[in-house]
Order: C-alpha cells, then sequence, then structure tokens
C-alpha cells in the first residue's frame, strides 16, 4: 500500500483521546529519580496484572521484588512457575534473569523456550516489570495447547552504561540460556527472541549477530527459531536517513507527523539516543548492531520467521514496516501486524483499549507461529 494510505488508515488518530486514558508528561526529574519513579509505577502495573492472571510465584527461592509486591502475587492462584539466576557477564557484572514456566506442566519435560528483553529506551526497565508479560504468555501459550518457558534478562541501563553493554547483556545470557537449557527446562533447537521497542532492537540486533556477528559463541549456539518484534525501534535516529529515502516526500515520514505522538514524542527518543553515547563509536550508521533496520537485502535472506507488532501513531512506525518490507521480500516469512491509531507502549493502558487485546495475542502466537516452520509469503500488512 502507499505512504499515503499507511497514514490514514493506521496513523496519528489518537485512542487514548477516545478512552481517558491519557499519557501524563514526563515529570521533570534528575535522571536517577526519574528511573526509580518509573520503574516503581511499572512494577505495580506489573503486579496489579499478575493478580488479573491468577499468578503464585514460587516463593522456595528469594525473587527480587519487595515484600509487598511477593504479597500481592502470594495471594493469587498457581498457573506459573518462577525462578531466579543470575547470570555473569562478560565484564564481570552480575546480571539479574528469571524463567517463568507452567506450573502444571512436568519440569522433566522440556519445552520450547522464549527469551523477553524488555522496552524503555535503555533507561527504564527491571525485572519485576516484566512479571505479568511473561507470565501472559506463558498462560497464553498453554491454554492453546502449545507451553513454552519465558526467560526474562534484566540487561543494564543508561545513565550508568552506554552502549554497547545492553547488546552485550543479552549475548551473554543468549549463550547463558544455551550452556543452561537443561537447568531451564528448555529444548536448545527451539529458541525464539523478542522483546518490546528497546527490546525488539537488541532482538534484531541478536539474530544478526549470529549470522554475522563477531561473538562465536553466540554463532556457536543452535539458530533463533523466530523473532518477535512488537514496537520495534530499528534504526538510531542520526542514521535514519536511508529510511527517509525510500519515502515519496519527507512530509509522510513517521518522525514527522507522529513527532508529538504520546507517550514516545521524538524528543524522548533523541534522549534516550543521547544516554546511549552512540556518536562515539566510529562508523556508527553502517553498525549493524545499532542499526539492524539499515541491513542490506542480502543480509536478512537467511533470518528466522519474524513477527512484528507496530503502533500507527508511533516515530517508529516507518521503520518496523520498511523492515518488514525488506524481510518479506527476501524470502523471510512474515506476520506483520499494525495497531492502527495507538501510539507506543499502548499496551499499558490494559482492557481501557481494545488493541491491548490483539497486541497479546500478536505477540504470544508469533512464538508458536515461529515454531511451526512457516513459508515465506509476500509483503502483506495485517490490521484491526
Amino acid at each position: 500500500p502507499s505512504y499515503g494510505r499507511l497514514l490514514s488508515v493506521y496513523g496519528p488518530q489518537c485512542r487514548l483521546d477516545r478512552t481517558g486514558a491519557h499519557a501524563a508528561p514526563m515529570p521533570n526529574l534528575p535522571l536517577l529519580e526519574l528511573r526509580s519513579l518509573v520503574n516503581k509505577g511499572r512494577e505495580e502495573l506489573a503486579a496489579h496484572g499478575m493478580t488479573k492472571i491468577g499468578v503464585l510465584l514460587n516463593m522456595n527461592d528469594s525473587l527480587q521484588c519487595s515484600a509487598g509486591q511477593a504479597n500481592v502475587l502470594l495471594r493469587a492462584a498457581s498457573q506459573v512457575k518462577i525462578q531466579d539466576y543470575t547470570i555473569e557477564s562478560r565484564d564481570g557484572a552480575t546480571l539479574e534473569a528469571r524463567t517463568y514456566r507452567p506450573s502444571g506442566i512436568p519440569e522433566s519435560q522440556k519445552l520450547p523456550v522464549y527469551i523477553h528483553l524488555h522496552g524503555g529506551g535503555y533507561l527504564f526497565g527491571t525485572l519485576s516489570s516484566e512479571d505479568a508479560i511473561c507470565s501472559r504468555i506463558v498462560v497464553s501459550r498453554m491454554n492453546s495447547g502449545n507451553p513454552v518457558v519465558v526467560f526474562n534478562v534484566n540487561y543494564r541501563h543508561t545513565p550508568e552504561h552506554k552502549y554497547p553493554t545492553a547488546w552485550n547483556d543479552v549475548e551473554d545470557a543468549f549463550v547463558w540460556v544455551h550452556e543452561h537449557i537443561d537447568d531451564i527446562g528448555g529444548l536448545a533447537d527451539q529458541v525464539v527472541v523478542g522483546g518490546i521497542s528497546a527490546g525488539a532492537q537488541l532482538t534484531a540486533s541478536l539474530t544478526l549477530a549470529q549470522l554475522y556477528g563477531d561473538n562465536e559463541r553466540v554463532k556457536a549456539c543452535p539458530k533463533i527459531r523466530g523473532q518477535v518484534l512488537m514496537i520495534p525501534c530499528l534504526v538510531i535516529a542520526a542514521y535514519y536517513a536511508p529510511r527517509k529515502e525510500m519515502l515519496r516526500s519527507p512530509e509522510v515520514s513517521s518522525y514527522v507527523t507522529c513527532a508529538e505522538a504520546p507517550i514516545l514524542p521524538v524528543s524522548r527518543i533523541d534522549l534516550f539516543m543521547t544516554l546511549l553515547h552512540v556518536k562515539e563509536f566510529p562508523d556508527a550508521g553502517r553498525n549493524l548492531q545499532m542499526n539492524p533496520g539499515n541491513a542490506t537485502a542480502e543480509q536478512v535472506k537467511n533470518l528466522p520467521p519474524t513477527t512484528f507488532g507496530i503502533a500507527g501513531n508511533d516515530p517508529l512506525r516507518d521503520e518496523g514496516l520498511f523492515f518488514g518490507k525488506l524481510l518479506s521480500e527476501n524470502g523471510v516469512p512474515t506476520d506483520i501486524n499494525v495497531f492502527p491509531g495507538v501510539p507506543h507502549g499502548f499496551r499499558r493502558h490494559g482492557d481501557k483499549l481494545t488493541s491491548s487485546k490483539r497486541w497479546d495475542e500478536v505477540m504470544s502466537g508469533g512464538i508458536t507461529w515461529a515454531l511451526s516452520n512457516p513459508t515465506a509469503g509476500p509483503f502483506e500488512i495485517k490490521a484491526e
């Protein structure tokens, strides 16, 4: 479809206005105070989501959440067993990790693994902020008859850690999963990776790194079976020019039409990217790790089946569509889904937005779809 049609059908018609679920502006606080406040809110939202799902944490080991959160979770019914782990990174730091597994399946039964990478602009996010997301996936896949174990890693964040720390942490966690695949009850040849926003960028970077990177330990692992890219950031804004050149006019770019979108305006993207200090690195624009969306046709040909979830009122919309088109036209099975009129990160508003239910279906269904050995097809966009 033409980009004129994409804008008219999928673009900036903020559905938050119709529900009363308005996105508050970011408070004017020192950066670390802001991060603490946002992370606290995300963890509270996750704890509320867990009670709605009806999940009981396995408290045999010390979970990395507050006593209040633990008490809330303990009052819920048991559907998911949760276990904490620690990972030593390449520079000797300790990374937090957590698995989520259907309680009703014997631990001796090995399951496919979904590695989840959280969003938050490389600034926000904790291990516990992802509990509801990961548990929903476990419950959904169990109910569909396609159970999985979900692995959640808390990579390190800005401002203390700039590029490439988060990318390195994800690679180290990926290798750890394969080295401990029996410990987590997983199947090494059925690992799918996915993420939200920044986590989707880390996902796309990892799948390309397994093909073209210089980390031999990553390349030696069984090939990733699929990737799930939800509201993905795929190109650092400073190196976005090749994408804009593909538009019929700069004015239709999502960076222009969605510049003041709720939740993630362009100014906030600029803040997140500044904190990564990517411009300090030579040839950053040609760096696939930073800019998986700028990969060539030849470089994407061997990528695994890829699911996309793209918000219509999101500055990042176009790079998701462009990457989906690139993969589709080069033999990669793709499942491209657009959520019309809603902004980046809309899922936080839950049942207030009807798109939230479809988001959950796209994200968790993408895991099963990737493992079904889908075949490639033409570039096709699915919308509500």
